[in-house]
């Protein structure tokens, strides 16, 4: 009993971990992108730094590196930008989520 218990807990905490960081940098990432035109520069720059820090306590090295560039680069060019934010995107795994971690089709908590 206690060794479900305490796989439960493992998978609670990871799908926990990946919240905070995969799903939360995705949709900022994506409010980001979406609303460019009503963000300053700054403000995008701020924020792209925010999601790369996400993606590095994620362990996503790569991402968060792309995205520390794009806060960079959109102080300079848009063009560079949008092409570095593009590169993090595909490279995201967010979409790849582990099995345990997606939505199951009933469940439900009262």
């Amino acid at each position: 009993m206690e060794l479900s218990r305490q796989q439960l807990r493992e998978q609670a905490l990871s799908r926990f971990k990946y919240i905070k960081t995969c799903i939360l940098a995705r949709e900022l990432c994506l409010l980001v992108r979406t609303n460019r035109v009503a963000f300053n520069i700054k403000d995008a720059s701020d924020c792209c730094n925010y999601i790369s820090q996400l993606c590095k306590e994620a362990g996503c090295e790569e991402q968060s590196a792309l995205c520390s560039q794009a806060a960079e680069a959109v102080l300079l060019s848009e063009e560079k930008y949008l092409d570095l934010c593009k590169q993090s995107c595909m490279k995201c795994g967010e979409s790849r989520a582990p099995a345990h971690i997606k939505k199951k089709p009933g469940n439900y908590v009262a």
